[in-house]
C-alpha cells in the first residue's frame, strides 16, 4: 500500500524545473502527480512515477539531489466532508501528516490523496481499523491508464 515517491531538490532559479520534467520526458517516463514547494534558496518537486528507479537513476546520473520517499495513497469520498472524514480518522489515531498532495483524476466517487506520514507502516495500520481505504500502486497505475 505504500508508494514511493521522489523528492527532487531544485535550486530556486529559472529553468530548473523544466530541466527535470524534461529528463523525464526524454525518458518517456510519465509524471502521476506531483506537488511543488519553495523556500527562498530551493525548491523540493515531489514525484510520483511509475518507473521510479529509473527516473532516480536518470535524475541523478544528470546531478539532481533526490530523496526516495514512502508515501500512502488515500482513497477519499469525492464530496463535501469527504477529507474532512479522513483527516478525523487521521486525528483519532493519533497520526502525524507531514504534506499531503492530489492525483488529478477520480474514480466511482472517489479521489485519491498521497500523505506522507511520519511513519507510514503505523498509519496504514491504524487508519484501516478505522476502515479506511488504501490504494496499492497496481491499482493506482490502471487508474491513472483508464
Amino acid at each position: 500500500m505504500k508508494l514511493n515517491q521522489l523528492s527532487v531538490f531544485l535550486e530556486n532559479k529559472p529553468g530548473q524545473l523544466k530541466m527535470a520534467c524534461r529528463l523525464l520526458a526524454d525518458a518517456q517516463i510519465s509524471i502521476l502527480t506531483l506537488s511543488l514547494a519553495d523556500t527562498k534558496q530551493f525548491g523540493i518537486l515531489r514525484l510520483i512515477v511509475r518507473e521510479w528507479e529509473r527516473a532516480l537513476a536518470i535524475m541523478e546520473k544528470a546531478g539532481f539531489v533526490i530523496k526516495v520517499t514512502e508515501v500512502a495513497a488515500v482513497e477519499v469520498a469525492d464530496r463535501p466532508g469527504g477529507l474532512a472524514q479522513i483527516l478525523q480518522a487521521i486525528e483519532d489515531a493519533g497520526l502525524n501528516v507531514e504534506y499531503m498532495y492530489a492525483f488529478t483524476f477520480g474514480r466511482d466517487g472517489k479521489a485519491v490523496l498521497i500523505f506522507r506520514f511520519d511513519n507510514v507502516d503505523a498509519a496504514i495500520l491504524k487508519l484501516r481499523e478505522k476502515g479506511v481505504n488504501f490504494v496499492g500502486s497496481v491499482e493506482l497505475y490502471a487508474r491513472v491508464e483508464n
